[in-house]
């Protein structure tokens, strides 16, 4: 946890299979908000921070989606996040941190019951330049950003009335700011592909009112070894294709993109089998987006090349705002960190 920093996330997201090769998408989503702070708390029940949960499923091949929120205060241990503990948790919608950065994940639902271990294959990479995601051209546009960028997945989801062992591939994202997006921002289009030959790579695209890209969009490529190579938004092209209007939100996602890097000989079609994959928030706390299980097909070098991983699209029913932007978050000391 960082608390001197007003918005943090922990991210989970990946695609499982059953033995029967019945596929599903998951996401697990972790999020903290600063709010208003005094000197000393009085209360175990003052609220400090804001504690939002995201929980979702995709059902591929049967074509149904389901998502739920959780909000909640710190109070006397609800929610939060602990590295003494090492675990993060929204109720029982928890991750417990293991030995060799083993994460075990469990989450339940109405519709459905999921508990993985996830297991890192690779280090986490670092995002960005020298420790800094920037994401715009503003002073403190930018953000502290580690991933885990494959995970190997394994574990049970109970599910309609049946229970499945599940195999698969994990990504998990933390990250911490405080800035909000710049004026002439409106959200981003953020992308992974974890190919079949042990490599990654993570695309994001800040997307100014117009639609066209900040150039101050980044990239990475994770070989199968080796350090990680960071792009930059000139190395690459992400080209919306064909679009969904939801139905609750009114907003147009386009569900299918073009992903070029000519550098490394990359082309990718990016397409899935379930259109409505959208978050639609029932509070104040956090926007409306779409985050949906993806498949990747194309050439790599001039050869076939397929991958899975997934897509997120924000800003497509409103700018992106985190809790209450127009007020100011200070840290215990007093100093504003907004």
């Amino acid at each position: 946890n960082h608390p001197d920093f007003r918005t943090e996330w922990w991210y989970y997201t990946g695609n499982l299979f059953t033995k029967q090769q019945r596929r599903f998408g998951y996401e697990l989503t972790f999020f903290r908000q600063a709010v208003l702070r005094g000197a000393e708390s009085r209360s175990a029940w003052e609220i400090d921070d804001i504690f939002l949960a995201h929980l979702a499923l995709s059902d591929l091949d049967g074509k149904r989606f389901f998502h739920t929120e959780r909000l909640n205060r710190r109070g006397p241990g609800l929610a939060g996040s602990s590295l003494d503990q090492r675990r993060i948790w929204n109720g029982n919608w928890h991750v417990n941190w293991g030995p060799d950065e083993r994460q075990e994940l469990q989450a339940v639902t109405g519709d459905f019951l999921l508990k993985l271990a996830l297991e890192p294959r690779k280090p986490p990479v670092i995002q960005g330049e020298n420790g800094i995601s920037r994401k715009s051209a503003g002073e403190g546009q930018a953000s502290h950003y580690i991933s885990f960028t494959r995970m190997a997945a394994s574990g049970r989801l109970d599910y309609r009335g049946e229970s499945f062992e599940v195999t698969g591939l994990g990504w998990m994202d933390h990250e911490f700011f405080t800035n909000e997006l710049a004026p002439g921002q409106q959200g981003w289009d953020w992308l992974y592909i974890q190919f079949e030959d042990n490599t990654e790579l993570m695309l994001y695209r800040m997307r100014l009112k117009d639609g066209t890209a900040d150039p101050y969009s980044r990239g990475t490529w994770v070989p199968a070894s080796g350090p990680a190579r960071h792009l930059q938004a000139s190395e690459y092209r992400l080209t919306p294709g064909e679009r969904w209007k939801s139905p609750e939100t009114g907003a147009e996602y386009p569900v299918e993109w073009r992903v070029e890097v000519p550098s490394l000989g990359i082309d990718m079609r990016c397409t899935t089998d379930l259109r409505s994959q959208e978050l639609v928030s029932r509070n104040q706390v956090g926007p409306s987006y779409w985050e949906g299980a993806m498949t990747f097909t194309g050439t790599r070098a001039g050869r076939p090349a397929k991958g899975t991983g997934y897509l997120e699209m924000t800003g497509y029913s409103g700018k992106v705002r985190f809790g209450e932007p127009d007020r100011p978050v200070a840290s215990s000391d007093g100093n504003l960190l907004a």
